[in-house]
């Protein structure tokens, strides 16, 4: 005799699929939503970070749009991403179309591309501190051909600071780039070069007519990525430059921390990063239609 089996009770379903996910939603309000709701309150009080403050409605913000130094953060957030954003990805798909050509030499090559991004943030600035360094730094000989043989602290100079914070990251982050583009190139048929081959086509308008337009959305991906990420840099110029020479390279977030935790100004460091949210929001917007009506071309 064979016996039909029970069914599940909705409420158990409900029940069983409350307790699977009551974990993360707990984490996810209590680190997340919460302190985001607090960012926008403590954005329209005058108040420390922690503690009480008196409301001043849009005073915050007013004051933001007179500060000319939040101007100049913007600015210099914007010309690090300048410095960066493109040149970060177009070096990892170059690195990505030389390193896919190797064959035995392949993994140990992406292993050491890859191994600075491993790296945590102050590992990776002590390296290059040491070799920047005046006094024993080994690329000092290669800046002092850029400043009358004179040894120069880039950290220092206003007009290489940022540049060079730039090129740090770049170094930093450019192997997980490369790791996207090398899965992108190795989804790519190999049906269609060997029919271009036997049209005649060369290696350029391969690449032109084959490869970049396959490889479209990876490029886009990865500026996406890049541009989030570096409207958000914070942990290089801390640590090396810590927004100076001259506030060259304070950027948004240097900003915030030096109003919230350093002046103790919790409600104007919430505007700050208020502003910081709408911009990275709608320029990604932008830019993801910007690319996804390139990719339809």
């Amino acid at each position: 005799m064979t016996t039909t089996p029970r069914k599940r009770r909705p409420w158990r379903t409900w029940r069983d699929a409350l307790l699977l996910i009551a974990p993360f939603t707990a984490l996810y309000i209590v680190f997340f939503l919460f302190p985001t709701a607090r960012v926008v309150q403590l954005s329209f009080f005058d108040a420390p970070l922690i503690g009480e403050g008196t409301y001043v409605g849009t005073a915050n913000f007013e004051r933001l749009f007179n500060d000319p130094m939040f101007w100049r953060s913007v600015r210099n957030t914007f010309y690090f991403v300048l410095l960066s954003v493109v040149p970060n990805t177009f070096v990892g798909l170059a690195l990505a179309l030389m390193v896919v050509r190797l064959k035995f030499l392949r993994p140990p090559v992406l292993a050491a591309f890859f191994l600075p991004y491993m790296l945590p943030v102050s590992v990776v600035t002590l390296i290059w501190q040491w070799m920047l360094d005046t006094n024993f730094g080994v690329l000092q000989p290669i800046l002092m051909l850029f400043n009358d043989g004179k040894a120069l602290s880039v950290f220092r100079d206003p007009q290489w600071a940022m540049p060079m914070v730039a090129l740090i990251t770049i170094w930093w982050t450019v192997g997980f780039n490369m790791l996207l583009f090398i899965a992108g190139l190795q989804g790519i048929s190999k049906e269609y070069y060997e029919a271009a081959a036997l049209d005649g086509a060369t290696s350029l308008q391969t690449f032109f007519r084959i490869t970049w337009p396959l490889l479209w959305p990876i490029t886009a991906l990865v500026l996406t990525f890049q541009l989030i990420a570096q409207l958000k840099i914070f942990d290089q110029v801390y640590i090396l430059t810590g927004g100076g020479p001259f506030n060259s390279t304070l950027v948004m977030l240097q900003y915030v921390y030096r109003a919230g935790f350093q002046q103790f100004r919790g409600g104007y460091a919430s505007a700050i990063s208020l502003s910081l949210f709408v911009i990275i929001l709608v320029i990604s917007v932008l830019q993801y239609r910007l690319l996804r009506t390139g990719a339809a071309r």
